[in-house]
């Protein structure tokens, strides 16, 4: 997919929630609709492409956010590729608005998962279920899956639970300086180890939280954009991709990230040592460290050392979810939206307390699905020139 770099995200807007027993899906993405449009002095009549999906609002949601809003938009996007999509549907916007199928695209998203008591990750799914009869019978669940990958790298690279505790004690730190952030307390690497554990080798600190949430972009061009409040983020590159087993010839090292990180590099022209920081899926801490090694910023095997000595925190040489993550911040079922929110941020130097210095280009990487089973990967590069 070829991306026009003249198309930018003008508006962000995360909603401030992260417990919403009072509101619905729909309300949570209205509200963050509307944050994204002020944000950037749009107005909901500007808005001709619509793009969102969901775990709790079907599969036919853009066409029910459609009615919800009040829109007759003359392009709509509903693709879910669980927690990647929003990251996919930057890319999506951006092709549409370069071919001239929409002009200002809205992606937004909401979930209640929290206060509705949704089990996310603790129990098989519709999902797992038409990815392969032979999975399903057997209790494989979304951390199970994780934790099979987890296993794996330690077996083969020697990797140790410390090591995945330092990206949960790096993400936790970072959650202390966003006010906005549902976990705070500090936390050590011994918290993550005597943490109970979920699915061997994953502790319960490895694992994301559940939260109420939404957020919103608003996509145009940087044409659109010339007047608008906020200095655009522009969409340098990206990717897609899909991993699953090849009928049985599956290698859980290699994920999706592998092929959408490297269509994203190349259409964009930037190089792993060139990015300042990452916003990536934070579903466990073993999605990090294997999406750093297939995004090409440390060798498959070296993700253990790569993490540590502060290098992924603040002050770092790569400084990875600077918001606190999904570990730490939010995560309310799908969380691909917030990692693009807070690349703008940054980008815009807006952080104040949690900035990275001198963000000029981030990526953003989304998982969704189950690794070892089956995952969706979307990448993105971000930049603050325009």
């Amino acid at each position: 997919m070829s991306i026009s770099p003249k198309t930018v995200i003008a508006g962000a807007y995360e909603h401030p929630t992260r417990w919403a027993p009072d509101k619905t899906p729909w309300q949570i993405m209205a509200e963050s609709a509307r944050g994204a449009l002020n944000d950037c002095g749009l107005e909901l009549s500007d808005v001709d492409g619509l793009f969102t999906a969901g775990i709790e609002i079907g599969s036919m949601a853009v066409m029910q956010l459609a009615e919800y809003l009040n829109l007759k938009p003359r392009y709509l996007d509903g693709t879910n590729l669980g927690g990647s999509s929003f990251v996919a549907h930057v890319a999506h916007a951006s092709a549409a608005i370069h071919a001239g199928l929409c002009s200002v695209a809205l992606i937004t998203y909401g979930s209640t998962a929290a206060s509705n008591a949704m089990a996310i990750g603790t129990g098989g799914g519709s999902g797992q279920d038409a990815a392969s009869g032979m999975i399903s019978p057997y209790g494989l669940t979304t951390v199970g899956g994780y934790a099979l990958c987890a296993q794996r790298h330690m077996e083969m690279y020697g990797t140790r639970s410390e090591d995945l505790a330092e990206i949960a004690v790096t993400t936790r730190r970072h959650a202390g300086l966003n006010p906005a952030a549902k976990m705070r307390t500090p936390i050590t690497i011994d918290d993550v180890l005597s943490s109970r554990i979920i699915s061997t080798p994953l502790h319960l600190l490895d694992c994301c939280i559940t939260s109420d949430g939404g957020g919103a972009l608003i996509i145009t061009s940087a044409e659109r954009a010339h007047d608008l409040k906020q200095k655009p983020v522009s969409v340098l590159g990206s990717g897609e991709a899909i991993w699953h087993p090849q009928i049985g010839n599956a290698d859980l090292l290699e994920l999706a990230a592998a092929q959408s990180g490297e269509q994203a590099f190349r259409q964009s022209g930037i190089t792993p040592s060139e990015i300042d920081f990452c916003t990536i899926y934070d579903s466990f801490t073993i999605t990090v460290l294997m999406t750093l090694e297939n995004l090409g910023f440390c060798k498959a095997g070296e993700g253990a050392s790569f993490v540590r000595d502060g290098r992924i925190g603040l002050g770092g040489e790569l400084p990875i979810n600077p918001d606190g993550g999904g570990l730490s911040s939010n995560h309310p079922g799908m969380r691909g939206v917030f990692l693009v929110i807070e690349a703008v941020r940054q980008l815009r130097g807006d952080c104040k307390g949690r900035q990275v210095d001198d963000a000029r280009l981030g990526l953003v990487h989304g998982t969704g699905g189950l690794l070892s089973a089956f995952h969706s990967g979307a990448t993105l590069i971000l930049g603050n020139e325009t």
